[in-house]
């Protein structure tokens, strides 16, 4: 019997829909879908708490952590313990969103017997669903893994396969004070979904730009998606430091009223499985008139002009 401990929500996510939530003994403070991984004893704690926290003090905290070497995460050593596992799922895509290199290190010194590590590192959807097949594979349930990717791939499919007149031009943004690009599977989740994707490229990591970046490209839409965030906090940003910005303000995107604010923790920040539910946001948010009768989660999304 495997005993697994997820270091990431993406994998935790995964083994719940692969049925194996029973060989799950830890997770981290992020992993907080679906509703009973909060039950899970947590292996990694985070030294920052985003909820009292607005974009900029983030954005300040965290890079004056990594500046001075200092940990995000924190290992809570009797969890880890009482986990006893002999598979570790970690990533090494982005020491800011999951467990840092370092602790998971700590944590493989900590134990008496050494565990297997496995390390999902995707950058694009396809890497997302070969990722689905390789944890299958690795826990004996390779023929779920074959069906959820399969059911994924006709999803992604349906939308890609659709025929459009125009593409217009998108720009996501995954960070709102300062602006950071939206990289790795978003410009790609953009071109599946019919719009021609600005700025980053697929596999890209995230970078800091600017305002004069974003007016230079004259993007027809906007997809603000900041990190972690959900589509209410992400319009609070937007008030807190958009909403009164005369030179975001006279964008075109900001005139024709098309910035939208999406549900990133759960279709775009991760690697998981539900960035496929993320390009179907995006298909129905670029091509409403194409894709009216997709049905997405209650608060995925919501135009910024509502609010």
């Amino acid at each position: 019997m495997q005993r697994i401990i997820s270091l990431l929500p993406s994998a935790t996510e995964l083994l719940f829909e692969l049925g194996a939530q029973d060989m799950l003994y830890g997770v981290t403070h992020e992993c907080l879908y679906p509703e009973d991984a909060k039950k899970k004893p947590r292996i990694i704690t985070s030294v920052i708490d985003p909820e009292k926290l607005d974009s900029k003090e983030i954005d300040v905290m965290t890079s004056k952590l990594l500046k001075e070497g200092k940990d995000i995460f924190k290992l809570n050593k009797e969890n880890l313990k009482n986990a006893d596992p002999n598979l570790i799922v970690t990533q090494t895509t982005c020491e800011v969103c999951a467990a840092h290199t370092n602790l998971v290190q700590q944590a493989i010194e900590s134990l008496e017997k050494k565990p297997q590590i496995h390390s999902m590192d995707p950058h694009n959807l396809s890497e997302i669903l070969q990722s689905v097949k390789d944890l299958a594979a690795i826990i004996g349930l390779q023929n779920k893994g074959q069906e959820i990717c399969k059911s994924l791939e006709q999803r992604l499919d349906k939308i890609q396969n659709t025929h459009y007149e125009k593409r217009p031009k998108v720009l996501a943004i995954e960070w709102i004070e300062p602006f950071f690009t939206a990289g790795h599977w978003v410009p790609q989740m953009i071109e599946y979904a019919g719009g021609t994707n600005m700025i980053s490229k697929v596999g890209d990591h995230s970078r800091r730009m600017e305002l004069d970046e974003i007016i230079n490209v004259d993007p027809e839409v906007i997809i603000l998606m900041p990190c972690g965030f959900d589509t209410k906090r992400t319009i609070e940003e937007y008030n807190k430091f958009l909403s009164k910005n005369e030179k975001w303000n006279g964008l075109r995107a900001v005139k024709d009223q098309k910035v939208f604010a999406v549900d990133a923790n759960s279709c775009f920040s991760k690697p998981s499985i539900r960035t496929i539910t993320g390009v179907e946001i995006l298909a129905k948010i670029i091509h409403p008139e194409k894709f009216a009768g997709i049905i997405l989660p209650e608060n995925s999304h919501a135009n910024i002009k509502e609010f």
